[in-house]
């Protein structure tokens, strides 16, 4: 940036000379006659326009550096922080809100980094005009320099509406694009439940109000341009047409008055450079606004302590529900919210009162021993071994069990090239039910040694449920594992079962037990497995 002031600055100074040697040329070559005189003021004025083309090449090369390298600083700023936020991020902002951050805001705050070089340059070339005018003409330098505090006067009110508008305009952005990724990653499912066309009519109403701020935003925005460009011309005329009187007054030369014509038309750059400026900085402090917000997401401090050396139980005091080292416990409830986030909890996303072995698990590091597996865990492209390996080289056989112990061998089967088969981004050549199993068999492949896992089965049919319940506790035996399901073929396998009301345990036993002893747990069991429920039941 300061070789950037440097050459805006000596280009900008640059384009001053011209207007001096030409003036030279006029009265010591043209007036006089002076053949050699107008040759070396000629050849003087080539020249400084060779160099102001060079510093001008050179001073854009800067700037587009600047702005690409603030750019991709910035971007890489934000992926950091995104990674630091880990799964909390969807937690704590839309997805449409972090697009629009990586493709508008991060490139409307690094065009605002370009504005220095110019910004300098115009100064500096704004002060030396002065000077030079008021060799010639007093008066027309106090004229040259009323100019800039007219141009603040009338564009700097427009510059802060500006901000409100695009302060405006940028929160309904953002809220627009996260209405737009909600609907394409629900399409299929909008789809199947018929409402796909409420969610377009909604989304065609918010797009209207977008519109409306977007017209507010551009009508500042075309006067701010034409002030930009018209007064400018506006003050050129001014000063040419007092010059004029006083060439034609005798006041000052012809020469003298070319060379005020040249600085006026000089003074035409640095102030459309500082409109211009105004306009970036405007835009910028509104984007800029945006990545401060996202940057301040407080992320989960980096934890001290590893956690317990045995095995030992993770407890939610907050539910009650307690993950035994070793047993498959089973947490069902009516509500899945209230499962989702018991899980959130023991696996220390968000704030936390949950303990591990007695210690606190926000002092742990939980991250390599605790795998919280959910329906929305993404799905990246590669080959279907790949994916499930995840970080972890890729060894078939490895990957072939944890899909069969997942019930997703006949995924492999059905796919041309088996575990080599690559699966597009978010698994959008699988259907839903095997995706969900592709996720499973990943988390299994991972061997945590406590996973908690949410509805792991609900996108499946009755047999493949069957076989997963059959298979999941072979795979997880002498190892920790909640899953939170009202299915039965998994309650029956589980050697724990917490009956979970409104967030709480109200009962904890075996399927069986709590099938005798708690008759809402009955009727939940019940409604889950499609069966009437039983009379007596509460509801």
């Amino acid at each position: 940036m300061a070789v950037g002031a440097l050459l805006g600055s000596s280009w900008m100074v640059g384009l001053t000379l011209p207007p001096y040697l030409l003036s030279q040329a006029v009265d010591l070559g043209l007036r006089r006659r002076d053949r050699a005189a107008l040759t070396a003021w000629v050849a003087a004025l080539l020249a400084v326009g060779v160099v102001n083309a060079i510093l001008a090449i050179l001073r854009h090369r800067t700037m587009t550096k600047i702005r690409l390298d603030g750019g991709l600083r910035t971007i890489r700023t934000v992926i950091a922080h995104a990674t630091r936020l880990g799964a909390a991020l969807p937690r704590r902002i839309g997805g449409g809100e972090v697009v629009t951050i990586g493709v508008a805001d991060v490139w409307v705050l690094a065009q605002a980094l370009t504005v220095t070089g110019p910004g300098f340059g115009a100064a500096l070339a704004y002060g030396v005009v002065a000077v030079l005018l008021l060799k010639i003409s007093p008066l027309l330098a106090v004229v040259v320099l009323a100019g800039v505090p007219v141009l603040a006067l009338v564009v700097g009110p427009m510059l802060r509406r500006l901000q409100r508008a695009g302060t405006r305009y940028r929160a309904r952005q953002g809220a627009l694009a996260d209405r737009l990724v909600d609907v394409v990653a629900g399409l299929r499912i909008l789809n199947g439940l018929g409402g796909k066309e409420a969610y377009a009519a909604r989304y065609r109403s918010e797009s209207r109000r977008v519109v409306e701020e977007g017209y507010h935003v551009g009508a500042v925005t075309s006067w701010i341009q034409a002030l930009g460009m018209g007064l400018p011309a506006l003050f050129l005329a001014v000063v040419i047409w007092l010059a004029a009187r006083m060439a034609a007054q005798g006041t000052i030369t012809v020469g003298e008055l070319i060379a005020v014509w040249g600085y006026a038309a000089v003074l035409v750059v640095p102030a459309a450079f500082v409109i211009e400026g105004g306009f970036d900085i405007g835009r910028a402090m509104v984007a800029g606004r945006r990545i401060l917000e996202f940057l301040r997401l407080p992320a989960d401090p980096a934890p001290p302590e590893r956690g317990p050396e045995r095995p030992a139980a993770l407890y939610d005091p907050e539910s009650g529900v307690v993950v035994a080292p070793g047993l498959f416990t089973v947490l069902a409830t009516a509500r899945p919210a209230d499962a989702a986030a018991v899980v959130d909890r023991l696996g220390r996303y968000g704030l936390t009162a949950a303990t591990w072995g007695g210690i606190p698990v926000v002092r742990i590091a939980v991250r390599e021993r605790v795998l919280v597996a959910d329906g929305d865990a993404y799905l990246f492209t590669g080959t279907l071994g790949e994916v499930v390996a995840g970080r972890a080289a890729v060894d078939d056989a490895a990957v072939r069990r944890a899909l069969a112990a997942a019930a997703a061998s006949d995924i492999v089967d059905g796919l041309p090239g088996g575990t080599a088969a690559v699966l597009d981004t978010q698994g959008r050549n699988l259907s839903g039910g095997q995706r969900q199993r592709i996720r499973l068999a990943r988390a299994l492949h991972a061997d945590p040694e406590i996973l908690l896992a949410v509805e792991p089965t609900s996108a499946v049919d009755a047999h493949t449920e069957a076989a997963v319940a059959e298979r999941l506790g072979a795979a997880r035996a002498g190892r920790a594992t909640l899953v939170t399901t009202t299915s039965p073929a998994l309650l029956e396998r589980a050697d724990v079962v917490h009956y979970l009301v409104a967030g709480r345990v109200i009962a904890t036993g075996t399927h069986r037990h709590l099938l005798a002893a708690e008759p809402g747990y009955r009727a939940l069991v019940s409604r889950a497995a499609g069966e009437g429920v039983p009379a007596g039941a509460v509801r």
